[in-house]
C-alpha cells in the first residue's frame, strides 16, 4: 500500500421532534380481602379501556395490558408489629398516543379513576421516520470521517484522501463508539389541574470507524 494511512472516527447526532408518545399507566388498589380488591381493580380498569375506547382512531394507535395481578402481605407499623393482611391487585396498560393535546387531556380525565398511577411518558418517532432519520445521521458520520481525514491529511501537506474501509465502531481495531440508536426521553407526567406535556426531542447518533489512504 502506497501513501500514508490515516484511521479516523467519524460521528454525528441529530435531534428530531417527537411524533408519538406511550403512556405508561396502571391500576393499583389494596384492601381487606383479594374479593374486594379484585372487584375494585376490574371496575377501575374497565374505566379506564372505556378511556381509551373514547378516544379517536387519530388520538390512539394499539394499545396494550398486562394481566390482573394479585398478592397478599402482611406489613409492620413504626414499632415492629404486624398489620392484619393487606390484598393487592395491579393492572398495567401502555397506550401509544399521535396526538400529544389528546394525550394531556386522556390523562387528566383518567386521573379521577380510583387506583389509577400515571407512569412515565416514553416519546418516540414513527417506524419510518426512525429509519429515514438513522439512514441521514450514518451518511452525515461518514462525511465527518471524510473532513476529519482531510484536514489531517492537509496538515502534513498532504493531498486527496481515499477511503480503503469503512466499518461500525470497533472492527477496524480502533476505540469503539455507539452505533445509531434512539435516545428516547422520557417523562413523568402528574396529572393537575392544569396538566401540560411537553414533547422531548429524541437524539439520533451515529459512529462510523474509517480508513484513508493519502498522498
Amino acid at each position: 500500500m502506497t501513501g500514508t494511512v490515516i484511521t479516523v472516527q467519524g460521528s454525528f447526532s441529530k435531534t428530531y421532534p417527537a411524533e408519538r408518545a406511550d403512556a405508561t399507566v396502571s391500576i393499583h388498589l389494596e384492601g381487606a380481602t383479594d374479593a374486594s380488591v379484585l372487584t375494585a381493580a376490574t371496575k377501575s380498569a374497565n374505566k379506564l379501556r372505556a378511556a381509551i375506547d373514547e378516544l379517536e382512531d387519530a388520538a390512539v394507535a394499539k394499545w396494550s395490558s398486562d394481566r390482573l395481578q394479585t398478592w397478599t402481605e402482611k406489613p409492620w407499623n413504626d414499632e415492629g408489629k404486624q398489620l392484619p393482611l393487606v390484598s393487592h391487585a395491579r393492572i398495567g396498560f401502555t397506550v401509544p398516543f399521535s396526538d400529544f393535546d389528546a394525550l394531556a387531556g386522556w390523562i387528566e380525565k383518567i386521573a379521577k379513576i380510583s387506583g389509577v398511577e400515571i407512569g412515565a411518558i416514553a416519546w418516540d418517532l414513527t417506524d419510518s421516520s426512525r429509519t429515514t432519520a438513522t439512514a441521514e445521521v450514518r451518511s452525515r458520520a461518514v462525511k465527518d470521517a471524510v473532513a476529519k481525514a482531510s484536514v489531517y491529511a492537509q496538515s502534513i501537506g498532504l493531498g486527496t484522501v481515499t477511503a480503503t474501509a469503512l466499518a461500525d465502531p470497533g472492527m477496524l481495531g480502533v476505540s469503539s463508539g455507539s452505533e445509531a440508536s434512539p435516545r428516547m426521553m422520557k417523562t413523568m407526567a402528574a396529572a393537575g389541574p392544569e396538566l401540560s406535556l411537553k414533547p422531548a426531542d429524541i437524539e439520533i447518533s451515529a459512529t462510523v470507524d474509517a480508513r484513508f489512504t493519502a498522498s
